[in-house]
């Protein structure tokens, strides 16, 4: 399956709209749509998608209902390592510098007991 990184702005916007709602119609995603385009278009971007392998449909009576084929947690690793890899050379390091420099609020001593956790847990497991 190809990544996220392969989709235009039209259908990151389509898949956004159809995780925030777990699964879609035509009809649902054109009225979430910022400046929609035609019905006709969105049912093309969304046979497009399904093409791409980043949707399924099935059918509910004369509707198509669309869902997508990943997690939005497996979708969101893998435009994470993407993203790691195409702008930051791999490092960890360097992504978790650049997401705590441009934070615009403090992290909560909750929220930097998380990362403490998981950067331990990590260290563990040799990662």
């Amino acid at each position: 399956m190809k990544g996220q990184t392969n989709l235009s702005r039209r259908e990151r916007q389509i898949m956004d709209i159809i995780y925030e709602l777990k699964q879609a119609t035509a009809a649902q995603v054109l009225e979430r749509l910022p400046n929609p385009p035609s019905y006709s278009a969105v049912r093309a971007l969304l046979k497009v998608l399904e093409n791409k392998g980043h949707l399924c449909h099935q059918q509910d009576g004369p509707r198509y209902v669309f869902y997508p084929t990943l997690s939005r947690e497996k979708a969101r690793q893998t435009a994470l390592r993407h993203l790691q890899k195409t702008f930051f050379n791999g490092s960890t390091e360097e992504v978790m510098a650049d997401l705590l420099d441009i934070s615009e609020d403090d992290l909560s001593e909750e929220e930097y007991l998380r990362l403490r956790a998981l950067i331990e847990k990590a260290r563990k497991e040799g990662r």
